[in-house]
């Protein structure tokens, strides 16, 4: 009975993630094509990757109906929204809120039925920590992104003050960063462009870009430009101080991460010998372990034991980080 479940369960999961996938490859070839005939671009090469989301997305609502209700429920769909357009991925929220279902289902039944009896009542965390892949893999897709972003920004102010001392608008300067430079810095300039340019007031484009991009030297940008609209001065100075300042704190930060690089192996050195041990004690004397697991005792220990070892961990995580 237990080997019938388990086979159901794997065909259904596996027949929803194929019609997924070839939902979603059907649907984003539609758009591609739709996109091409409006803009007249059929005939151009392709787009580059990791492109920045479009301004508008439409759900499926027929379709998504049980999922984008529970989002509105718990008030989650904004907040995955915002992880999504961090990441540059151009998935509906509905498809990420799908990913995790399925990720949470997945872990909760391998761990139900393929952990001993003691140890498969860990299958509820194994289901939380499975479906949080997803929102991991989106969340490091946007680290990553925002570290690219960063990078290219300092250069990226210096051509808006080079293009604006010859001549050039400060909003058409915006619109030639997509043609001179690379994702993400010119997918997310290219967006505020087209934002400003569909009727959307620019300080409000702006403050859409500082919200997508959530680093500091993005913030002092916005705010100089801001400030320089309403109180005048040369924007094109004011910005190449800005790029000076920014690659000063790159320096700063390269070396606060060289001092504090034993620090941080430290850290990650005394928060896995425990777990480490753990794992070769339940080969080299299993009832040892066991006691954990079967006793109530135990389990507050084992508890007890988890929490200080990640309070451990943020703390000396907390000390070797500091901010530029």
């Amino acid at each position: 009975m237990t080997l019938v479940l388990i086979i159901f369960a794997a065909v259904v999961l596996a027949t929803a993630g194929g019609y997924s996938l070839f939902e979603s490859r059907m649907r984003r070839s539609d758009l591609d094509s739709i996109k091409n005939r409006l803009l007249g671009t059929a005939a151009k090469a392709p787009k580059r990757q990791n492109a920045a989301p479009a301004l508008f997305q439409a759900e499926d609502g027929r379709k998504d109906r049980v999922v984008l209700g529970l989002l509105r429920r718990f008030q989650l769909g904004p907040r995955l929204q915002e992880l999504l357009d961090r990441a540059g991925l151009r998935w509906p929220v509905a498809r990420l809120a799908r990913l995790i279902l399925a990720g949470c289902l997945g872990g909760f039944t391998m761990a139900w039925y393929f952990l001993p009896a003691p140890a498969n009542r860990v299958a509820f965390l194994t289901g939380l920590l499975t479906g949080a892949v997803p929102v991991l893999y989106v969340w490091r897709k946007g680290r990553q992104r925002l570290w690219r972003f960063e990078a290219q920004f300092p250069e990226g102010l210096e051509f808006v003050a080079r293009a604006m001392r010859a001549g050039h608008a400060f909003s058409v300067s915006l619109e030639m960063l997509h043609h001179e430079f690379d994702e993400p810095l010119a997918g997310e300039f290219r967006r505020t462009f087209d934002e400003q340019n569909l009727g959307l007031p620019l300080e409000v484009a702006l403050e859409k870009l500082a919200a997508r991009m959530p680093l500091l030297d993005v913030q002092f940008f916005v705010s100089a430009v801001l400030l320089q609209r309403r109180t005048g001065g040369n924007l094109a100075e004011v910005l190449d101080k800005l790029a000076y300042l920014i690659r000063e704190r790159f320096k700063l930060r390269g070396r606060i991460r060289a001092i504090s690089a034993h620090g941080r192996m430290t850290g990650m050195a005394l928060s896995l010998i425990p777990a480490a041990v753990a794992v070769m004690m339940f080969y080299v004397n299993p009832q040892y372990v066991m006691f954990f697991f079967h006793d109530p005792t135990g389990h507050w220990m084992m508890g007890g034991a988890v929490g200080l070892q990640i309070a451990g961990y943020a703390v000396i995580k907390k000390i070797v980080s500091i901010e530029v």
